[in-house]
């Protein structure tokens, strides 16, 4: 519980520490301090020792490694990030389903203090992830967050009314940028600048409302299938199978979010895996023998996987790359409560009741709820209060990348250039209209079905006589 709950608790000092310091320093940081923190436990003589190392060091160092992590992904991808978050996010079911058996093998072979020890070293891990997360170039780092921002104010749900801001924006900056260089602010720590996206705020309630029933079935899901009857084995391995299944329901949902046609509107599909989550608790409420909670279980890991794998994307697209790290500290403080809260209320619930019933309807209820809330309030706050779309001078769709900014310079700097040089362009238009005459002529000499002559000069084109290609090429 400490490890959870610091894990949510400091999310905002993370960001402040991401903010100030960069992702893998931060990373690094962390790996040694849950490392230490299992080595730690190995050598306690006592329950508060434990709690001090195994639980508040380790949550702190696991804490500090998450979300470079997340943030590094929004930093690397753009067009295929929802794929990269669904691929990130399919680690920790493989991890979940794997350690408990792991665990109890270490604690077979070698005794939990063998076991601590050998988790501390296998935590060390993280220090290799972070150390191979290289920083951008500045200038790459730049042009990557400049396309990013360009590319999700067009292709992304326009929440909060501004994607159309952002485009306007992008331009006026692009068009003076040459005129007037405007001073550069200093870095925020921690930007509340966010709490005035209306989307934000919608996906925090909606988030809130989603952890309360969330984790609630998997949590007490070993004790229902016990008290109707399943054996401590075989209720064990229903979270095995919550796992294997959420393995590749990640990854597939985030190849789903990455379509053209459904990423503009990801955030419905985020309410969807909620929904079709809740649904799942409630219909299985029910369940009276291993063979129904087997089935529960291969549905809760599909629409398990579809919220796991959508959550931060979801963030991503509405905040933007560049307020992502504030955006994830923020939001997993208030999350923080959330957890707090949820779980145990259901436990009391339980001992009170004597009945599972009633906590999975009430989970799956609240859940429910979170999806109803972030679909009909991203319809009718934000879609329906949005402005028509500013007209762009620059009409090639599907912008954003780094290749169309490059060329779209390019064409400046030619334009410019041409400018400068009016004498000899209107040099060139006079040879142009002398070659556009002089194959006009060749052409009523040859006739309708003559063929190209070698010895009709250089006016004429090389290439299937073509002489729009000729003018272009002379004029070029």
């Amino acid at each position: 519980s400490l490890l959870c709950l610091l894990y949510f608790l400091l999310g905002p000092i993370c960001s402040i520490m991401v903010n100030q310091f960069g992702c893998r320093p931060v990373m690094l940081i962390g790996g040694l301090l849950a490392s230490a923190g299992m080595i730690l436990a190995s050598f306690t003589t006592n329950i508060i020792e434990l709690y001090l190392t195994a639980g508040v060091l380790t949550g702190l160092g696991m804490a500090l490694n998450f979300q470079p992590s997340l943030i590094m992904l929004g930093t690397y991808f753009d067009k295929r990030r929802p794929l990269a978050n669904g691929l990130a996010a399919a680690g920790s079911p493989v991890f979940l389903s794997s350690l408990s058996p792991l665990g109890q093998v270490l604690l077979e072979k070698f005794g939990w203090r063998g076991g601590f020890l050998i988790m501390g070293g296998l935590l060390l891990n993280c220090c290799t992830c972070g150390a191979v997360m290289r920083p951008l170039d500045m200038g790459m780092k730049k042009k990557m967050g400049k396309a990013q921002d360009k590319y999700e104010a067009k292709e992304m749900l326009p929440i909060g009314g501004k994607s159309e801001e952002g485009i306007s924006t992008t331009d006026v900056t692009k068009k003076g940028k040459k005129a007037k260089k405007k001073p550069k602010k200093g870095k925020k720590l921690l930007d509340f600048s966010i709490f005035s996206n209306r989307g934000f705020i919608i996906y925090t309630i909606s988030k809130f409302i989603l952890v309360l029933g969330l984790f609630v079935p998997p949590i007490l899901l070993v004790n229902y299938a016990k008290d109707t009857g399943v054996p401590d084995t075989e209720a064990a391995f229903l979270l095995s199978i919550i796992g294997f299944i959420d393995i590749f329901a990640r990854p597939a949902c985030g190849m789903v979010a990455g379509l053209k046609w459904v990423r503009p509107h990801v955030a419905y599909l985020f309410s969807f895996s909620m929904l079709f989550n809740g649904l799942t608790d409630i219909c299985s409420a029910r369940a009276s023998n291993y063979t129904g909670l087997v089935i529960f279980c291969v549905f809760f890991g599909i629409s398990y996987g579809m919220v796991g794998a959508l959550q931060f994307e979801v963030l991503m697209a509405i905040v933007g790359s560049q307020k992502f790290s504030s955006a994830i500290g923020l939001v997993l403080l208030i999350e923080a409560f959330a957890v707090l809260i949820g779980p145990p209320s259901a436990g009391r619930l339980v001992d009170a009741l004597k009945n599972y019933e009633v906590i999975f309807y009430l989970a799956g209820s609240e859940v429910v709820l979170s999806a109803l809330f972030l679909g009909v309030a991203s319809y009718c706050c934000l879609n329906r209060g949005k402005k028509e779309p500013l007209p762009e001078n620059n009409p090639s769709a599907g912008g954003g990348s780094d290749t169309e900014e490059a060329e779209s310079d390019v064409q400046e700097a030619e334009e410019h250039s041409n400018d400068n040089h009016q004498p000899a362009h209107s040099t060139d238009n006079a040879m142009v209209v002398a070659n556009e005459e002089a194959n006009h002529v060749a052409e009523e000499q040859r006739g309708e079905g003559g063929d190209c002559r070698a010895g009709d000069g250089e006016v004429l084109a090389r290439d299937g006589c073509n002489t729009d290609q000729t003018v272009e090429r002379d004029s070029f």
